[in-house]
């Protein structure tokens, strides 16, 4: 085991008034660290990684290099050393030990001054039984602006044994068939062990390039186990300087799960309020309506959380348009024109009841990667959102304006500037719909009532598109691309 000295294990976090700065110890012991497993490069099968949910362009178009390498050591599983509590101060230990193989994906600048020191390690969802990488799909075009490196982890048995499994005619079960994986309790530690290993090793890695900043991100299923891991693991090692947690639910997987004891946390599981790093808790409508308001805690020096109107915990944008999205500004033309004519076939594996949601989390989802990354490397904190407003509890009701879209949260041009209804409430269809919301897109007497021509609709949109922009909750170059996409639309002509 390496251990860590000099400034990590500490932020910095800058008071309310912003005329002073205090030192905060974070965890358990300044210079903390996790095992160090081996680093391999990934070789045979198909020639490059399998990770069914992710982007689909060569990444060199966006001056990006994609690579997998094989993490190799030896996991602990962790038991509570006193009973689990409701504020998410959970005291664990290591218990039993197993050894591993996993494999992690990394896509990072291709010219070393592009990197601007941070990187995001995903823990990779395998709620489809696949690996996905959900938030590099609709983060990573400012990811790639702001030169980020990703890499996205295998922390999960499920994620590992469907590799071992993959197509044999391409070779990609041979290219995986050393991985092993003793079972998701095992899976904190391995998240903590590819972190250190990102900090450790970056020359096996991250192609030499030298990381200052690691950030924990993990979307859904993967979110609830990053709330167990922050709560549970996190004080122990302290890998990370930072957290996205993205549509989580209320509660946080079990600490520990069979073969093992299993070892549930209580639900509501919040955020502990002496975590000592950054964390940024980001939710849809969908995950707003799912959790019953219980995911809700007040914004503190080392916590924000984000609800963003007019959004579903998956969408049209991360299924179908964000695989393709170069950067190139296509995206937001084709994400306007998907409101007005959306679809409930989002791809070949999905049928819903109703077209899905065509909504703008993955903006304001740049935004909240670029605000992390900020308060993270220079304790520039985020803004304080608004919460959606409710009219009603379990279940819950949101309040909505006359166009029928939700009222308060994080608002953008969808939702201030709308040519339809969008909605993360659940709908019926295949599995996996009832995550996806609905959009109905206005008619045209309705768009007439709204804007009297054109201009008037570009209008509102380059407004609603700049109050966003100047509350913090989209970064410049979505602002931009928005308005541009408002202005060769059809809308109001």
């Amino acid at each position: 085991m390496q251990v860590r000295t000099g400034v990590r294990g500490f932020t910095f976090v800058v008071t309310a008034c912003a005329c002073s700065m205090t030192l905060m110890l974070s965890g358990v012991s300044a210079g903390a660290s996790a095992a160090n497993p081996s680093v391999t490069p990934a070789t045979g099968g198909g020639g490059k990684p399998v990770v069914p949910g992710f982007t689909a362009f060569d990444p060199a178009v966006v001056g990006y290099k994609q690579s997998e390498v094989f993490l190799s050591g030896t996991a602990s599983a962790y038991e509570p050393t006193a009973p689990l509590g409701t504020d998410g101060k959970y005291g664990v230990a290591a218990t039993s030990s197993a050894p591993y193989t996993t494999r992690a994906v990394v896509m990072r600048p291709i010219d070393p001054k592009r990197f601007n020191g941070t990187v995001v390690v995903e823990w990779l969802n395998v709620s489809g039984g696949v690996d996905a990488g959900p938030d590099w799909i609709l983060a990573h075009n400012e990811m790639v602006r702001e030169g980020f490196a990703w890499v996205g982890v295998s922390a999960q048995k499920g994620g590992v044994d469907a590799l071992k499994s993959s197509d044999p005619q391409r070779g990609d079960a041979v290219r995986y068939a050393g991985l092993s994986h003793p079972g998701d309790s095992f899976s904190y530690d391995i998240f903590s062990q590819a972190g250190q290993a990102v900090h450790d090793n970056p020359g096996g890695i991250l192609g030499g390039l030298a990381p200052r900043h690691l950030i924990g991100a993990g979307e859904s299923q993967s979110a609830g186990r990053l709330v167990t891991y922050i709560d549970a693991v996190h004080p122990l090692v302290h890998v990370y300087d930072g957290f996205l947690v993205h549509s989580r639910g209320a509660g946080g997987a079990a600490l520990s799960q069979a073969p093992q004891p299993s070892v549930p946390v209580p639900t509501p599981a919040p955020i502990r309020g002496d975590v000592g790093v950054p964390v940024l808790v980001f939710q849809t409508e969908t995950d707003v309506f799912n959790s019953n308001l219980n995911a809700r805690q007040p914004d503190t020096d080392t916590y924000r959380l984000w609800e963003v109107a007019g959004t579903s915990h998956f969408d049209f944008y991360g299924l179908s348009i964000g695989t393709t999205d170069v950067g190139d500004g296509q995206g937001a033309v084709a994400v306007l024109a998907s409101m007005q004519n959306p679809t409930n076939q989002p791809n070949p594996n999905f049928t819903c009841s109703s077209p899905i949601n065509t909504g703008p989390a993955h903006f304001v989802l740049d935004a909240a990667f670029s605000s992390l990354n900020r308060w993270v490397a220079d304790h520039a904190v985020p803004p304080v959102a608004p919460r959606l407003q409710t009219t009603g509890v379990s279940p819950v009701v949101f309040a909505t304006d006359a166009n029928g879209n939700v009222v308060g949260g994080i608002r953008t041009p969808a939702v201030d500037a709308p040519v339809a209804k969008l909605s993360g409430l659940p709908q019926g269809g295949s599995q996996f719909c009832f995550l996806f919301g609905t959009t109905v897109p206005f008619t045209p007497s309705q768009l007439a009532a709204l804007y009297k021509n054109h201009g008037q609709f570009v209008s509102a949109s380059a407004q609603a598109a700049k109050s966003a922009h100047k509350a913090g909750f989209l970064v410049d170059a979505d602002a931009k691309e928005i308005q541009s996409a408002a202005v060769h639309s059809g809308i109001g002509k």
